[in-house]
């Protein structure tokens, strides 16, 4: 039985809109606009599947003046790949995304700070070993789960999913900001990707992209400059219209950009359960108002669970996360700026080394409030850096071991670029280029995961490392050697010792050591005593002694 389903265009200083459809066999039904500026039609619809789009007078300044051009709806929750129309479905009645069924929407998931965050492109990561150039898809992701929460992984983000033209990008060229990427699977398949990544304790962050939009998104055709600024701001960094989130519609009382980004950030972190979101180029948003705005309607959509926001805001600075700053984390990159040089043996900065593995003294006030790494889908990976360099084999895979044992001991939540838990080495491309699992076969790959296993594991099990707390208690600059202690407030203590130098130190003795007593060394598995505060150890070159406290 056929009922009347609404379509409706915010266009408020256009003059004139049609619909057309396949249910009108792509005919103009004329709409009318009222009084807050949205074009309106009813169509009578059976239960289904259909197509369509808007036709509009543009006010678009690169168009004729009042010039007819199809639009695909912004608010479109699905587009049809070949046609790039616009798809509804109709269930008894009404519009609907999917009939998906949620199952583990009462699994506890972690707090901000206990978090390991692993970074993945969902085209690149998984799917399709046995064809190294299958493209990947949800369900390959979900193939990967229980990898992933072996590692001791607890939060994937998502490179971004709104959908993008063509089939294969990184995704930071949105062009319809309500619809998923459909050549990585149905809405369905991504909630439920969603759902079993909850179903492990597994929270998921997605990459939003709301400083700009790709050039043929809907609004810039409908109206340029009433939705975008005019010229880029900065052209040094411009992907593309960017949102005017100042621009004030006196007349109808409304924020456009705001509006419009508010509407489709409530719609995914509702529609797809989500738990937090990284922004990307929020430092090129430049409006702390917007963002406080925003992160606070995401919160409300959240509802009681934790949902943790991150800023790309390069260079960082701590008052985008302190006190009155919008988001809880940012991503430090002078971390990355800072550790990879000085593994790669480029030089040699003991305070700048500190800076960054106590974020407190760059401005910093707490551990949610940096996500350090050592790679992520903008930097070379370790193994291309080191490589680049001549470093090879045994001792590029020492050097890594080193970076992720600084990494998972800093203050801050730590993040994994794919693959570079096992070594993967590729140079970063934005084609494609999937990551090779082939490399787990090796020993020295298998290694180097297991390594991180461990160190991840004793992240979450000792909670002193999900603190601020941290003391460099011995600094040798000359043999290029520096410790630290991490501690709470439950008697949970770790000691790093590392040696960021190309000679082993044999019998080296550690001073000032936190208690006197047994501490048993994770990284080879034995018990040390510390007698009248020092330890003596045998430290290799570029590997760092992971002490906790018996």
């Amino acid at each position: 039985m056929a009922a009347p389903i609404e379509f409706k265009l915010f266009a408020p200083y256009n003059k004139g809109a049609a619909l057309m459809g396949c249910f009108s066999d792509w005919e103009e039904i004329p709409m009318e606009k009222d009084e807050e500026g949205n074009f309106r039609t009813k169509v009578d619809l059976e239960d289904g599947v259909y197509q369509y789009k808007f036709r509009v007078q543009s006010k678009s300044w690169f168009l004729e003046a009042d010039q007819w051009v199809d639009v695909i709806d912004p608010y479109a929750t699905d587009i049809d790949d070949p046609t790039q129309n616009a798809v509804v479905r109709i269930k008894d009645g009404d519009r609907i995304i999917d009939s998906y069924v949620w199952k583990h929407d009462d699994k506890p998931l972690p707090a901000d700070r206990e978090l390991v965050i692993y970074e993945m492109h969902v085209a690149d990561f998984s799917g399709g070993e046995a064809d190294p150039l299958a493209r990947g898809k949800y369900e390959h992701v979900v193939e990967k789960l229980d990898y992933l929460a072996d590692l001791g992984i607890n939060a994937i983000e998502l490179m971004p999913l709104k959908e993008y033209p063509g089939d294969y990008s990184w995704g930071y060229n949105p062009r319809y900001f309500w619809a998923a990427e459909s050549s990585y699977g149905t809405t369905e398949e991504l909630k439920n990707l969603i759902d079993e990544c909850h179903a492990r304790g597994i929270r998921v962050i997605i990459d939003g992209i709301y400083n700009h939009s790709e050039s043929s998104s809907p609004l810039t055709q409908i109206d340029h400059d009433y939705w975008y600024h005019h010229d880029p701001r900065d052209p040094d960094n411009n992907w593309g219209p960017e949102f005017n989130y100042e621009f004030y519609d006196e007349k109808l009382g409304t924020y456009p950009a705001r509006k419009f980004i508010g509407d489709t950030v409530r719609y995914w972190v509702q529609e797809y359960h989500l738990d937090g979101i990284r922004f990307d180029a929020a430092r090129q948003i430049a409006n702390y108002d917007f963002m406080h705005w925003i992160v606070q309607e995401a919160k409300k959509v959240a509802g009681p669970k934790p949902f943790y926001t991150i800023a790309e805001y390069i260079p960082e600075d701590p008052s985008i996360t302190n006190v009155d700053g919008p988001m809880d984390g940012c991503w430090h990159d002078s971390f990355y700026h800072s550790i990879i040089p000085q593994l790669c043996g480029d030089n040699f900065d003991l305070e700048r080394l500190k800076e960054v593995i106590d974020c407190k003294r760059q401005g910093f006030l707490g551990a949610t409030n940096v996500v350090n790494y050592l790679s992520n889908h903008d930097h070379d990976r370790v193994f291309s850096e080191l490589g680049e360099r001549g470093i090879l084999d045994e001792a590029a895979f020492k050097r890594a071991k080193l970076g992720v044992a600084l990494l998972m001991t800093a203050v801050g939540v730590p993040l994994i670029w794919m693959g570079e838990e096992f070594g993967e080495y590729k140079a970063k491309t934005l084609e494609q280029s999937k990551i090779d699992w082939t490399l787990l076969g090796n020993d020295m790959n298998k290694g180097l995961w297991e390594y991180y296993k461990g160190l991840i594991h004793l992240r979450k099990n000792n909670q002193a490392l999900y603190t601020e707390n941290i003391e460099f208690f011995h600094e040798d600059p000359e043999a290029k050697v520096f410790a630290y202690t991490r501690w709470n407030d439950e008697g949970s203590r770790v000691v790093v010792v590392a040696n960021m130098s190309e000679n082993y130190l044999a019998g080296y003795s550690v001073p000032h050591f936190p208690a006197n007593g047994t501490w048993h060394e994770w990284t080879g598995n034995y018990d040390v005593e510390s007698v009248d505060d020092n330890i003596m150890i045998d430290l290799p070159e570029y590997e760092a002694k992971v002490f906790v406290w018996q």
